[in-house]
């Protein structure tokens, strides 16, 4: 399913409606795996008012943006996230650099180059690392 990257919004907000990244957070916040509407909205109510039908509404559509996985269970559903956090950015992230196309591929690079000089060095070993393990993983 492709999504539309919100200019200015962070985390799960950047490819998902206010509501769907908040009902994620709590969704990842907690852990949670096979769980009702009322499950969210426990959460959701502690912060704000909001109507069952809301939060169930919202989870169809996550159900119908792959975000969700959902199973009958009687007269109602179970969901489960289809991703971790951690999956959902990295999915994010290869969308938009999928989107520039091939020929903004030295850009991209570039600006991956600038966001690691930033890094501490920590995060330069990991890129090194990595770097080294696909140069070995192309040798092959």
């Amino acid at each position: 399913m492709e999504f539309r990257i919100r200019k200015g919004q962070n985390g799960a907000a950047i490819r998902l409606h206010d509501l769907e990244a908040e009902i994620m957070d709590v969704v990842w916040s907690r852990g949670l795996q096979d769980f009702a509407v009322s499950d969210v909205l426990e959460t959701l109510e502690r912060r704000r008012e909001i109507a069952y039908t809301t939060v169930m509404t919202t989870l169809v559509r996550l159900h119908e943006k792959e975000v969700l996985v959902r199973r009958r269970d009687g007269k109602r559903y179970l969901y489960k996230p289809r991703h971790t956090r951690e999956e959902f950015v990295q999915a994010t992230v290869l969308e938009v650099l999928e989107s520039l196309g091939s020929a903004t591929g030295r850009n991209v690079l570039a600006l991956l180059v600038e966001t690691a000089s930033a890094a501490d060095e920590d995060a330069l070993d990991e890129l090194d690392r990595m770097i080294r393990q696909r140069r070995e993983e192309l040798k092959r």
